[in-house]
């Protein structure tokens, strides 16, 4: 399909640059709305908590929340708030150990975790929902993009589309950019919060899990490399980087599918858009807006966000 010519407006005059783009909704934007908790039991022992905004209607959006986040995060809240208000149910789900409790094995989760995003979708096709799309936020959309090109033709029929913002596609690249010193901030952040739950899981899991040492990781890297390839069977960092990457999986895709990475994105580097791949793609679109930041794409004079508006325009049009 040929590239989409994105018409996200400037994003308000305080956010100018892609920092505050991606910082300033993230620390202030508040959204309203109400959950009704359901928890999944998965059939590894493990459970998954489920977020939902009924409308007693055979449409569902699912929406996956990006690495630390949670059903709570504005991003999820506002898209599961804005597909409701717009007449479709909405679920927003947790990840494991994200959803306020630990989950319940030494294992977390990954952006290449597809197992998990598979049980939602047919606990989903299972309430007999008719029309279903995915829409996924960073890690989230790794995990929605990954799982439709490993399903391919096998894609549930329900499934009709998918919407994925600031993803990187390509997982070492990005890993490589956010350890550069000029992004420390955000590494800090994401080490901050991992590091929280490493604690929680060695009280758990001493015998596997240990903490000692965890303030000499300073860098994605060193943290993939100590504790997310061997909790989920990797070999070390590079493999998990290779073998969880969305990009890999993008030319088998079967299903309608809108990628948006914004061009300014602080965390996704040049190997994070797949322009040639989408060229070619009969299925795949990609959307760069110039500005948004990661996971931003704000709005002035107005409580909505513009992935919200996005993510509904291109689904609905599938629907009608």
């Amino acid at each position: 399909m040929p590239l989409i010519h994105s018409f996200y407006p400037d994003p308000p005059a305080y956010l100018f640059n892609s920092h505050l783009e991606t910082i300033v909704p993230s620390a202030f934007r508040k959204v309203e709305g109400s959950y009704v908790r359901e928890r999944l039991e998965l059939t590894d022992g493990d459970f998954l908590d489920l977020d939902w905004m009924p409308n007693d209607t055979d449409r569902l959006v699912i929406i996956t929340h990006g690495l630390e986040g949670s059903s709570d995060r504005h991003y999820s809240k506002g898209m599961a708030s804005y597909f409701h208000r717009k007449g479709w149910d909405s679920v927003a789900w947790n990840c494991r150990g994200c959803s306020g409790e630990m989950n319940r094995l030494p294992r977390f989760y990954h952006h290449g975790a597809t197992e998990d995003i598979s049980a939602v979708i047919d606990h989903a096709i299972k309430k007999k929902y008719k029309h279903i799309s995915l829409v996924g936020f960073s890690m989230g959309g790794s995990m929605s993009l990954k799982y439709l090109g490993e399903r391919n033709n096998n894609t549930p029929t329900e499934v009709k589309s998918a919407v994925a913002f600031s993803v990187p596609c390509d997982l070492g690249s990005s890993a490589r950019e956010l350890d550069k010193p000029s992004k420390s901030f955000y590494l800090n952040r994401f080490l901050k919060k991992l590091e929280k739950k490493i604690q929680a899981k060695a009280l758990l899991f001493p015998d596997l899990i240990s903490v000692n040492g965890f303030e000499k990781i300073k860098t994605f890297r060193e943290f993939d490399t100590r504790y997310t390839a061997p909790l989920h069977g990797f070999v070390d960092a590079d493999d998990f980087y290779t073998k969880a990457s969305s990009g890999s999986y993008l030319e088998a895709i079967q299903t309608p599918t809108l990628i948006v990475n914004a061009l300014n994105d602080p965390f996704l580097p040049e190997a994070c858009y797949p322009i040639e791949i989408a060229k070619e793609h009969a299925h795949l679109f990609l959307e760069t807006p110039k500005r948004g930041g990661h996971v931003g794409f704000s709005l002035a004079g107005t409580g909505d966000n513009w992935m919200e508006r996005r993510a509904f325009e291109f689904t609905n049009s599938l629907y009608l």
